[in-house]
C-alpha cells in the first residue's frame, strides 16, 4: 500500500463544476486530478479535485474568478 500524503480535496455540487475545474487547472498548468469523493466527505457530486495543499490560495482564487461553485475544500491525507 502506498504512503498517504496531504492533499487538498475540492468537493462540488455538480459534475459540471468538477469538470470545469479540471479544464481550468489544466489550462493554468496547475497540478491535480479528478478523484472519487472520499467517504469522509459528503457531496452532491461523486467527483472531487485533488491537488497539493500548497495550491489552496491560488486554486481558491482561480475558482472564484471563473465562477465555479464548490461544496467545500478539505485538507486530507490520501
Amino acid at each position: 500500500m502506498r504512503k498517504k500524503q496531504p492533499r487538498l480535496v475540492v468537493a462540488f455540487h455538480t459534475t459540471a463544476g468538477a469538470i470545469a475545474t479540471e479544464r481550468l487547472c489544466q489550462a493554468c498548468g496547475m497540478e491535480g486530478r479528478l478523484i472519487p469523493v472520499p467517504r469522509i466527505i459528503t457531496s452532491d457530486c461523486g467527483i472531487a479535485w485533488s491537488a497539493p495543499p500548497n495550491l489552496r490560495e491560488l486554486l481558491e482564487g482561480k475558482l472564484q474568478q471563473a465562477g465555479i461553485e464548490t461544496a467545500g475544500l478539505y485538507d486530507l491525507l490520501l
